[in-house]
């Protein structure tokens, strides 16, 4: 439920924050509490769009990620600006991530301990573009064989 909730609070906070500024931003996608902004209007501008996000309720604090070298983390998203202005994207993780999941050798039932392996596939097939799937597989072996999966390989 608190998904739902979250994401009637913040249909609510944008609407009435958006309402109220003159300069909006390009492009404004949101994921229950996480936002995607491209913003068209300088650097300036983003400072004090940012400020009166923040000033619209005291329960509610926004974090900013600015794109660095072409590229911005969204959600599980590295997303890229290529050299011809196209975008890429593959699977982000945060430089804190462990690579630790359940070990295949725990005691699981075989449906839990083929969820691992399934979901990290499945995300690298959704998220990962063509450009860079080939790296997140031999990326994804690596992780299978360090947490005993290394049996469902071949």
């Amino acid at each position: 439920l608190s998904p739902v909730i979250a994401n009637l609070i913040m249909e609510d906070f944008e609407s009435k924050a958006l309402s109220l500024v003159c300069l909006l931003p390009k492009l404004w996608k949101r994921f229950v509490d996480d936002t995607n902004v491209i913003w068209s209007h300088g650097h300036e501008e983003l400072d004090h769009f940012f400020n009166h996000l923040n000033r619209q309720s005291s329960a509610i604090n926004f974090t900013m990620e600015k794109e660095v070298n072409g590229c911005l983390p969204f959600l599980d998203i590295l997303i890229s600006k290529n050299s011809d202005g196209s975008l890429s994207q593959q699977v982000f993780q945060k430089k804190t991530h462990t690579e630790q999941y359940l070990h295949a050798n725990s005691h699981l039932f075989p449906a839990q301990m083929l969820g691992v392996p399934n979901t990290l596939a499945t995300r690298a097939l959704r998220i990962s573009d063509e450009k860079n799937f080939e790296k997140e597989k031999s990326h994804l072996v690596n992780v299978f064989v360090e947490n005993g999966y290394s049996r469902f390989l071949g």
